[in-house]
């Protein structure tokens, strides 16, 4: 067996200095430099903390004793904040959440990107850091015979119950609440994902922010649901804004939500929501930012950095359903937009003709394949836009970037680890890495996205 060359082991207790966060909001001590994370602990603290679980090279640890307390810590305004997994920083004030993002970026920049001295700006906050969520997706079970729906507890599948979610828009949850009670009343059952029996697995709502159109959407592990009918009539009687009911049905043992098959039980497939003055059209699969406000907030950043004159022609590497493509089209020349899901394609095509929008084309396939044939084809780019998921850009498509040298790329990034990563290629290959803006997308938790300015040297 392995020596164990950790310095301390499970149940110890030692006294420690937390040093840092996590970008999942834990504190971080080190133990003669063997890192231990700990839920709520804060930079500047000292505790006394009981080692729970040892990995190689770090363990994880939990508070038994606050002996010194961050200035910036506060007392959690929900009282299942500890149980939930929803949110992992309401213990820290909203100021020392802005400045604990900035500062992350920054370390990721310096020890994965090898940037010691970029420019990384102040966080933008929200004026109102609760209730900004226009989509609440959550898990119904049952307890004691009666229906249950909630987040699950952290790093489980066990669900806590709630009325509200203090970072939910106030419809959403008591839409969920109402569909629960309205379920119960007419024996339908949860999903039990340990025996794969019973019907209604999640409820999702979706809120146009700027509109007030709500979508509900029931996932069920059956084709039918019983007493669709009263159940449909109930939840319009209720809330008039209602104007999509779609029914996804997921027949698979898995942790995917929506399931392949979708069909519309009343209204319409879509909610209309606006950005920044722009429509857009949303499907139950449709990808969209769950915070509207700070959308616009940080479009707003990504076309600053583009520059735009009306002279431009624009690539969008990871256009989803449109929403910076469509944004960017209003100040540029000409817009091209790419995307590996068809049906984001179909929804963006469908939010340019909602919008009378002309000066964009859409095509669907992998970025890295569809940019150098438009290259090939006379396409001259001078902006170059990509918001990659959280794993980041394709490989292949930096080497594209490198070779077709756009004057300016604008990186929109959820993961800075990621960014950093990316950048450093880019700026081996003879790019210059300006500002980098951190805005607060998910407040109480540790998410933050980032725009950043590259340009050709």
């Amino acid at each position: 067996m392995a020596k164990q060359t950790a310095p301390v082991n499970k149940n110890t207790i030692v006294e420690v200095t937390f040093e840092d966060l996590t970008h999942e909001g834990q504190g971080v001590a080190k133990v003669d430099g063997f890192p231990l994370f700990v839920p709520y602990g804060l930079p500047g603290e000292k505790a006394t903390v009981k080692v729970v679980k040892l990995q190689k090279g770090y363990g994880f640890a939990r508070i038994m004793e606050m002996s010194e307390a961050s200035p910036d810590r506060v007392e959690p305004p929900c009282p299942i904040y500890k149980e939930c997994g929803g949110c992992s920083l309401q213990h820290l004030s909203y100021e020392g959440q802005l400045r604990a993002k900035q500062k992350h970026v920054q370390d990721v920049m310096q020890r994965i990107g090898g940037f010691p001295d970029v420019n990384v700006l102040p966080t933008l906050g929200m004026d109102n850091p609760w209730t900004y969520r226009n989509k609440a997706q959550v898990p119904v079970g049952e307890r004691e015979g009666g229906l249950i729906a909630g987040f699950y507890q952290k790093r489980s599948h066990e669900i806590i119950d709630m009325e509200t979610c203090m970072i939910q828009g106030e419809t959403n949850d008591q839409l969920v609440q109402h569909v629960k009670e309205i379920c119960q009343k007419y024996g339908v059952e949860a999903y039990n994902e340990k025996t794969h029996k019973g019907n209604l697995r999640h409820i999702m709502v979706r809120t146009g922010a700027n509109t007030d159109e709500i979508m509900l959407v029931l996932i069920t592990r059956t084709k039918d649901l019983p007493h669709r009918k009263a159940i449909l009539e109930e939840v319009v009687e209720a809330f008039p804004n209602v104007k999509s009911i779609v029914q996804s049905i997921n027949l698979k043992r898995t942790n995917k939500v929506i399931g392949d098959e979708t069909r519309v039980l009343w209204g319409r497939d879509v909610i209309y929501d606006t950005i920044g003055g722009v429509k857009f059209a949303i499907s139950a699969q449709s990808f969209y930012q769950v915070n509207p406000e700070q959308t616009e907030v940080l479009y707003g950043k990504a076309l600053e950095y583009a520059g735009l004159t009306g002279d431009e022609t624009v690539i969008d590497a990871y256009c989803g359903i449109g929403t910076i493509s469509l944004f960017l089209a209003q100040k540029a020349k000409h817009v091209y937009g790419v995307e590996i899901v068809p049906q984001a394609i179909e929804d963006a095509m469908r939010n340019a003709e909602l919008n009378g929008i002309r000066n964009v084309k859409f095509e669907a396939g992998a970025a890295e394949d569809v940019i150098p044939r438009w290259v090939e084809e006379g396409v001259e780019v001078d902006v170059l836009v990509v918001d990659p998921p959280r794993k980041g850009c394709d490989a292949s498509l930096l080497e594209t970037i490198l070779e077709m040298k756009p004057k300016k790329v604008v990186y929109v990034s959820c993961n800075p680890a990621t960014l950093a990563r990316d950048l450093r290629v880019l700026a081996d290959g003879g790019y210059g890495v300006g500002d980098v803006q951190p805005v607060d997308m998910f407040p109480q938790t540790g998410h933050v996205e980032c725009v950043a300015l590259i340009e050709l040297k």
